[in-house]
């Protein structure tokens, strides 16, 4: 079982929360011609998308969910009754939960070019697809996309809906990238937003700590400059890219308690080439994730968080201005990828702009990943937020 399946079982578990699951199904949008920031045109796109609770009269109760980088829309629930875990934010979505489904119809949606291409629940367009045009897989010629291309085609999809107004917007780690795009491109059209284990903007640190991820892969000679699908993924490249990005979302008290002390390692006290006990274990965990997931599918997602700044101009401060939801920033205190002083440094500049903002942080030993095991620590948080007049 991959890490993220087991520590959400052990969050869900510890949270006290109902085995009984919500049942939901995956549904599909097609866009048969889409536009990105760049002018490349993809025909068709298509995205999956699920919904759980029921879409008001006036269809004024939207909760729009915007998953993390390795994530889907499969926020909540289970697709049957046999699935080993539901939804990654199941604590908090559902009947009588922080985002309650029987006041709220919350909605989320596949990105494109999501990682997890080869999972049959997910429904998405990117390198691995099959180019109409070609008959073959796009690969590299699949062009660049961004957090903003992200948002419009979540955007045409709820167009499709009739849903011209979101009572929130609420999306952890590369979802904080696009909900507070959304609060900064549709203002008009967020009435909330909730940035979680995120940040209006990534520096040059973070870009480069993100490269890591994308290193790997492109270093693995079976990658064949991305036009390796007639002959297999390259998969030492990406096993070691998703080791380091389970790892970077991991603090570290909680990576230790998972993976074992360098002292227990006698070969490595006598061989220079054997290897850690730890690295082998995250890279056994790290290859279970690959099953589903493309190292181009990879390349693209490193690519879009790198390129994120609100507004995708020059200036992400001025950008922060135009937003109208009212705000709260919730970081986890010992996140290493997002560090929390990024969401002060945005929750500063909205504050500057004269924006209504709030800021609480996410306790808890896992880092980064607390914004998901550990969501239920700042339910009440929410809850209380989204009731707000």
């Amino acid at each position: 079982m991959r890490l993220l399946s087991t520590l959400l079982l052990l969050g869900l578990l510890l949270a006290g929360c109902n085995s009984q699951a919500m049942l939901v199904d995956k549904q599909a949008f097609e866009i048969k011609s889409f536009k990105t920031e760049n002018g490349a045109v993809i025909s068709p796109v298509k995205v999956g998308w699920e919904a759980y609770g029921e879409l008001n009269a006036d269809k004024s109760n939207v909760i729009l969910i915007t998953h993390f980088f390795s994530g889907t829309s499969h926020a909540a629930g289970k697709y049957s009754e046999t699935d080993t875990a539901p939804g990654y934010w199941d604590a908090i979505i559902g009947p009588g939960k922080a985002i309650d489904t029987t006041k709220f119809y919350v909605i989320s949606v596949d990105t494109l070019v999501n990682a997890n291409v080869f999972d049959p629940n997910v429904i998405t367009t990117g390198p691995a697809t099959v180019n109409p045009a070609t008959g073959k897989p796009y690969g590299l010629s699949f062009p660049v996309v961004t957090i903003g291309d992200f948002v419009e085609v979540q955007k045409a999809l709820l167009d499709s809906l009739g849903i011209n107004k979101l009572h929130a917007v609420i999306g952890g780690s590369m979802g904080s990238f696009q909900a507070i795009e959304w609060a900064t491109r549709y203002p008009e059209r967020v009435e909330r937003l909730i940035p979680v284990i995120g940040s209006a903007y990534i520096d040059a640190w973070a870009a480069v700590r993100l490269e890591r991820w994308a290193y790997p892969i492109k270093q693995d000679p079976a990658w064949r400059g991305g036009d390796y699908y007639q002959h297999g993924q390259p998969e030492q490249g990406l096993t070691t890219a998703l080791a380091y990005i389970i790892q970077d979302a991991v603090y570290p008290t909680g990576f230790n308690m998972r993976y074992p002390a360098p002292n227990t390692d006698k070969a490595a006290h006598r061989d220079i080439l054997a290897s850690f006990s730890a690295w082998d274990q995250l890279m056994a965990h790290a290859k279970l994730r690959a099953e589903l997931q493309d190292a181009n599918h990879i390349l693209y997602l490193v690519r879009a968080s790198q390129l994120y700044r609100a507004g995708m101009g020059d200036n992400w401060q001025q950008a922060l201005s135009r937003v109208q939801a009212k705000t709260l920033f919730l970081p986890a205190s010992g996140d290493q990828l997002l560090l929390p002083e990024m969401a002060k440094a945005s929750v500063e500049a909205m504050r500057a702009a004269g924006k209504q903002v709030e800021y609480a942080e996410i306790p808890g030993i896992w880092g980064h990943l607390d914004g998901v095991v550990g969501i239920t620590a700042v339910a009440d948080t929410i809850q209380t937020f989204l009731a707000k007049e």
